[in-house]
């Protein structure tokens, strides 16, 4: 790992199905409430699947401008919300414009669905002229550029597009950044939205959802639930945030990503193992620094098995003292946000020394053999954390986070 330039999160900050902020999201991981519900959908709906994890109805003209609205898709204005949080969190509200060395990194796995979606509707259905809006509002970019070009940051803005993993790369990418010197602060995180019709009926079409519990790990798990939001970080070389005063909630410590080069949609063990071992090695610490894994744990049976035995081939004997739960059954799978909403929540494991549960959970299954934290908190001491992040196509990503104090 490079000694010079340490990765500091200064402000966090989230819209998930929990409600608005990240308190929200962490409080109701820590105590296992779920927040699936029956989802609602701008037209009939005819799908088997009645359950997700969507984002409560707002009011979006509350948290955004006039200005802004017309080319802001849910997803946009769930990121740019949950920025608000963030950047006000790391006492930097007052710091406009960002200037040339803040980042814009936005994980989304596929943009404005919701855009998307109602103009295919109101061109090819309904027959209407196409809103001329419609293009700058469901491009993945909109996340980043319209962050970019609210709070004045001009250094490198992109988006990241790569499934499931999309907000734990855009992370990683805004940590690596700033360790190399092409930039002193990053925005970065992710955001998803897909709980659409279309949306829901091509996911279901997969049978990869659960009609009725996600329970990842255990036996009889039947599939994932959807969710949506976003998350976004304040991320910061860690001398420039302490000079400021800021204070520093974790560090981002390590980075890893890999692919299978397998399949398009089975997971594959050893490319999932790889990129645990890299973040580890860029984190520049061994397997059995790892307190607690906040694993991808769809709740699918092939997705839970592979991850299990990638999680084996990596911590070996190790494994079994360590806390592995997902948080999927109370936020939902959000797809391209997932690794940025997940890490909310893996912070505030470290902050809280409490290793959140598996909710859900029935009975232990031989081929998902981890400590899977079934149904209820654990308190426990958490210095150092592994947030892991798989994805179609066989893109994997993982995070290691540390406390404060240890950095």
């Amino acid at each position: 790992m490079t000694e010079a330039r340490r990765v500091a999160v200064t402000g966090m900050g989230a819209v998930s199905a929990a409600g608005f902020g990240a308190k929200a999201l962490w409080e109701a991981a820590r105590d296992g409430r779920s927040c699936v519900r029956k989802p609602r959908f701008a037209r009939p709906y005819r799908g088997r699947i009645k359950i997700a994890a969507q984002v409560p109805e707002f009011d979006p003209a509350e948290y955004l401008s006039a200005e802004e609205l017309p080319f802001c898709d849910p997803v946009t204005q769930y990121v740019l919300i949950a920025a608000e949080e963030a950047i006000r969190q790391a006492g930097l509200r007052e710091a406009m414009p960002m200037g040339p060395r803040t980042a814009t990194i936005i994980g989304t796995g596929i943009g404005g669905m919701s855009s998307f979606e109602n103009g295919l509707y109101r061109e090819l259905v309904e027959h209407a002229r196409p809103d001329p809006l419609i293009i700058p509002r469901l491009i993945p970019s909109a996340c980043p550029s319209q962050l970019s070009i609210r709070y004045g940051s001009r250094g490198p803005c992109f988006a990241v597009a790569s499934a499931c993993s999309s907000a734990a790369q855009a992370i990683g990418i805004g940590a690596h950044l700033i360790r190399s010197g092409a930039a002193d602060r990053a925005l970065a995180g992710g955001t998803e939205d897909c709980i659409t019709t279309s949306g829901m009926l091509g996911w279901e079409v997969l049978r990869v959802l659960t009609p009725d519990a996600c329970r990842p790990f255990s036996r009889g798990r039947n599939g994932m639930v959807l969710g949506a939001g976003a998350a976004l970080f304040v991320l910061e070389e860690a001398e420039l945030a302490r000079a400021r005063g800021a204070e520093i909630l974790a560090e981002i410590s390590g980075y890893g990503t890999s692919a299978d080069a397998k399949d398009p949609v089975r997971p594959e063990s050893q490319g999932a193992a790889d990129c645990m071992r890299n973040a580890l090695a860029d984190a520049g610490i061994e397997a059995g620094a790892i307190d607690y894994v906040n694993a991808h744990g769809t709740g699918t049976v092939i997705n839970d098995a592979t991850e299990s035995e990638a999680l084996a081939l990596v911590f070996g004997n190790e494994l079994s003292r360590i806390p592995v739960s997902s948080t999927k059954p109370v936020h939902g799978h959000g797809l391209g946000a997932s690794g940025a909403l997940e890490l909310v929540v893996t912070i505030g494991a470290l902050r809280e020394n409490v290793a959140p549960p598996t909710i859900n959970w029935r009975e232990a299954d031989v081929r998902c053999p981890v400590d899977a934290v079934p149904n209820e908190a654990r308190p426990m001491p958490i210095r150092t954390a592994l947030s892991n992040s798989f994805a179609f196509g066989g893109i994997n990503a993982s995070l290691v986070v540390r406390r404060a104090e240890a950095a």
